[in-house]
């Protein structure tokens, strides 16, 4: 991809995107009120994509965000795939300048995580609470930080702009999909298919997390995800322990024994192959990681635990951001009610997640797991496998314009630099980004640690609300002033 040249001088007496930014701040911040009650409203609606129950919800989950952005002067539509729609909106940008300056395509979904298990919340899922916390208000609620609320600061953003600019000062494009939390079914479809409508120079995510609340970060690597569904089939139907035990393969020990040898005593993933592509972290890099001060006692204490756990030899950032892993997220079969129950299961059933990382291939790496478990059954069962996704890392070149970009805008709103730094959590759509529509992305996101993704009492602090915002605003300011290449 070819850089952009930094332009910051006007072509124009149309005022230049940097001296209308004091005012698009003000703007925000006049209006912030109101951005929370938005906030609040896009939260009322249980957008849960993996449950069809709610499909009647989400489709009116991404209806909603259409006439917000239609609002703001943007052309919008929810528009059909073979899943759930796709939220997509464009707005040309204003001034004479507008069509000279880079296209940014921001990308977010609409949809959120199942709520369960509902006894554990403190407030009902889908009726935000605001409440004080240690740093302030936040709001409590599913899909407050992943992704709804990360998804309104860009909104309020735009808002901003169109309230100071009447729109934003370069051509922007949306795509906030409602499938994210349910695999994605429909995105790469849906990029063929649009490709000259997503046309864009950059993509912006907003779906990762700050260093803390008051360091903003870029995350420049994304570590990929393979997640497959294992079934161990055994005898033909559910047997009595006390007739067939002994006798006959149990595929629950079958599966709980070949899943126990997923790792050494290193607690390396042993499938053969598995670590083709891993680079060791660059040394310059691995020094910048241990001087940011992270404290490892505080990040276990928060969830219960005193000492850390994974590939020995390996501090827990590196564990987390650089390294490949390999989890069990679930795991079933036989009888799981109340009291006993002496059977033998016909069956049983795993779900395994591989974070990836550098140059590993995710369709390798499902194979090598399945060849894995078929080499270990005993005679008499069989394995079946479902994917349920199969995404490469991402790394982002830090010597990207829009990268440098983006770093002034957030140096402008927190007054410090920010950090470049690593997550381990996947986002599979900026892969299919990249090599569909030829567009790198940038991760600046604003979620933190302590926001219970995907569990219960998800929260995300107003002030994090606020910086988002802010930052949007600043870093479309940086965007416009540079030049396509």
């Amino acid at each position: 991809m070819q850089q952009p040249v930094d332009t910051r001088s006007p072509h124009s007496s149309h005022p230049a995107p940097a001296q209308v930014l004091p005012a698009v701040l003000a703007a925000a911040d006049r209006g912030f009120d109101r951005s929370t009650e938005r906030l609040c409203d896009f939260l009322r609606i249980p957008s849960v994509s993996t449950d069809p129950a709610f499909d009647h919800e989400t489709r009116r989950c991404a209806e909603w965000l259409v006439a917000e952005l239609r609002e703001l002067g943007f052309t919008a539509e929810a528009a059909k795939t073979i899943g759930h729609p796709m939220v997509v909106a464009h707005h040309p940008g204003v001034g004479p300048d507008a069509a000279r300056r880079p296209r940014i395509l921001y990308y977010g979904h609409y949809d959120v995580q199942p709520a369960d298990p509902l006894e554990l919340w403190t407030s009902p899922p889908f009726e935000p609470a605001l409440v004080e916390g240690p740093r302030g208000r936040r709001v409590v609620a599913r899909g407050a930080v992943d992704d709804k609320g990360q998804v309104m600061g860009i909104v309020e953003a735009l808002r901003a702009w169109h309230e100071a600019a009447g729109g934003p000062p370069c051509p922007v494009t949306l795509m906030i999909e409602g499938e994210e939390e349910s695999g994605s079914k429909s995105l790469e479809p849906f990029l063929h298919e649009a490709r000259e409508r997503l046309a864009a120079d950059v993509c912006v995510v907003s779906d990762t997390g700050m260093w803390d609340i008051e360091t903003p970060a870029i995350t420049t690597r994304l570590r990929g995800l393979v997640y497959s569904e294992v079934t161990v089939h055994g005898p033909t139907r559910d047997l009595h322990s006390g007739m067939y035990g002994g006798a006959v393969p149990n595929p629950v020990n079958v599966l709980a024994k070949i899943l126990a040898e997923l790792h050494d005593g290193d607690r390396r993933v042993t499938i053969p192959g598995f670590y083709d592509g891993v680079a060791e972290l660059p040394p310059a890099t691995k020094a910048q990681w241990e001087s940011l001060g992270f404290d490892e006692g505080e990040f276990l204490g928060d969830i219960g635990l005193s000492q850390g756990y994974g590939e020995r030899g390996r501090s827990t950032l590196e564990r987390t951001w650089s390294r490949p892993t390999c989890d069990v997220n679930g795991i079933f079969g036989g009888y799981t009610g109340k009291g006993a129950k002496t059977v033998i299961a016909a069956h049983a059933t795993a779900k395994v997640s591989f974070r990836l990382v550098s140059r590993q291939d995710p369709e390798r790496i499902a194979a090598a797991f399945e060849a894995f478990v078929r080499e270990r059954l005993p005679a008499g069962c069989r394995a079946e496998f479902e994917r349920h996704g199969a995404n490469a890392a991402i790394e982002v070149r830090e010597s990207s314009g829009y990268l440098n970009a983006a770093e002034r805008g957030l140096r402008a709103v927190f007054g410090r630099d920010p950090l470049l730094i690593g997550t381990g959590g996947s986002i599979p759509a900026v892969g299919s980004i990249a090599r569909i529509l030829g567009v790198d992305s940038l991760l600046v996101g604003f979620g933190l640690d302590d926001d219970c993704v995907h569990s219960p009492n998800e929260k995300f602090e107003l002030a994090c609300y606020r910086h988002a915002i802010r930052s949007h605003a600043a870093m479309l300011a940086e965007f416009a002033a540079l030049e396509r290449a």
